[in-house]
């Protein structure tokens, strides 16, 4: 509001009840998210790994929820500090915030944008757990999340979505979390990975997903829960740049699934299901921070685009010698770049702002923020993720012992296994035998059931 300006209490806003449920499900929606991406996930990885695969994207609902509610809503959506992080009181243990009070500019409860917000950050440490599958230990793993969402997620979620952030300001357009979600987490597990090292026998031993039925399952929740990520993410239906995001998001995931799996009929000669599961999450990717710039027509060429160098870039780490297990680097960083560039130049000036791309009159300005977002946080998430990674593994040690590795993560740090067989058809059934007349059945000690 500029200053000056008083607003009169008639109008000011009031509680929408149809915004604050629309709020609702689409939180519930992200929340869904996180065990999507488990399953999509624990598909991917050898079956002595699925339950320990499985469980890092689950304990992420349980430790960033905590940290969000007692510091984490303060330092992303408090009042700004310098423009790099925020700070409320009011909003430590969400203790000082009035059941009716709303969200600044919006018709939603405060507390509703904060579970909202908070599925966000749920979900973002969570994509990192698919480059580190197969070696590391659950509590180092725990402890990990634990630094990188303080240091790393919030202080970056304030620069593009706080109120003051210095991206935000900037101008930088990420209408989901193309640089605060995709971006962050995938130049943070490009940063473990080199702390870390390779998994035993990489590039030697087959690593096929054990479960493509299970990865399918996986991407359709998470389309599915996507729809709540981007459309959710204008906070209200009020204008309708809500529901264009929906649609894009539909569009740019047809898109990008179609490209990936005419590129790998050109390249391999098949079409593949884990080709179309990994080109339709690329889209989603891709799509999140430009789905409320661009057209639908735009969003065909975000998806298109992003379905083919995605596909192109995981083979990279074959090249490159890192062990990207899940390929996050491949599908997350780069599908985080590419739709947060093409904002510079497809964004149409004409939905969420009025910032127009290269291809709609605007020049090279909307690219130039868009590039200082994306290379800002690559950055920082990728330093300071190794430098947390090498500090865990100094202490606690992040990976497990070579001979755990081989026999099963599953077993050393879970005691259980995904599938256990061992109930299955204990023993032959008894045959029947014909008898002479007269001769009494052989006696049986096989109870029937009523």
């Amino acid at each position: 509001m500029p200053p000056g300006i008083t607003t009169l209490a008639a109008d000011a806003p009031t509680l929408s009840a149809a915004n604050t449920g629309f709020m609702l499900i689409c939180s519930a929606l992200v929340m869904l998210m996180t065990p999507a991406l488990a399953f999509f996930y624990g598909g991917m990885v050898r079956v002595k790994s699925t339950l320990n695969m499985l469980m890092m994207s689950f304990i992420s609902l349980g430790i960033v929820t905590i940290l969000w509610v007692l510091y984490g809503f303060s330092l992303t959506f408090g009042t700004d500090a310098g423009s790099v992080i925020g700070w409320s009181q009011d909003f430590l243990g969400l203790s000082g915030i009035g059941v009716n009070e709303l969200w600044d500019g919006t018709t939603i409860p405060v507390y509703v944008f904060a579970v909202f917000q908070l599925m966000f950050a749920v979900l973002t440490p969570a994509l990192i757990s698919g480059a580190l599958a197969d070696r590391v230990k659950f509590t180092s793993w725990a402890l990990f999340i634990t630094l990188w969402v303080t240091v790393v997620y919030f202080p970056v979620a304030h620069w593009v979505w706080g109120s003051g952030g210095w991206l935000a300001e900037l101008g930088v357009i990420d209408f989901a979390g193309g640089t605060a979600v995709h971006i962050n987490a995938g130049a943070a597990a490009l940063g473990v990975i080199v702390v870390i090292g390779k998994r035993v026998g990489f590039k030697k031993d087959p690593m096929r997903p054990h479960s493509l039925p299970l990865v399918m399952l996986g991407a359709a929740l998470l389309w599915f829960g996507w729809f709540g990520f981007n459309a959710g993410s204008w906070l209200g239906n009020d204008d309708g740049v809500g529901a264009v995001m929906f649609v894009n998001t539909q569009v740019a995931t047809a898109a990008a699934m179609l490209a990936w799996l005419g590129y790998e009929k050109l390249r391999h000669g098949s079409f593949t299901t884990l080709g179309a599961a990994s080109g339709a999450v690329a889209g989603l990717v891709a799509i999140t921070p430009a789905g409320g710039a661009v057209s639908p027509l735009g969003a065909i060429a975000v998806g298109a685009v992003a379905g083919v160098v995605c596909a192109m870039a995981v083979g990279l780490k074959y090249k490159l010698g890192y062990d990207d297990s899940l390929d996050v680097v491949g599908v997350h960083l780069v599908g985080g770049v590419i739709g947060s560039l093409l904002v510079g130049f497809f964004a149409t000036g004409g939905v969420q702002s009025d910032a127009k791309g290269l291809f709609y009159g605007g020049g090279l300005d909307q690219l130039g923020k868009q590039a200082v977002g994306v290379f800002a946080v690559l950055a920082y998430s990728l330093v300071v993720s190794a430098v947390l990674a090498l500090l865990v593994d100094r202490t606690l040690g992040m990976r497990v012992d070579e001979d755990d590795e081989i026999s099963g993560i599953d077993q050393v740090e879970h005691a259980e296994t995904a599938y256990d067989f061992s109930g299955a058809g204990g023993g032959a059934a008894p045959r029947a035998t014909a008898s002479a007349p007269g001769t009494p059945a052989a006696p049986t000690n096989k109870k029937v059931d009523a």
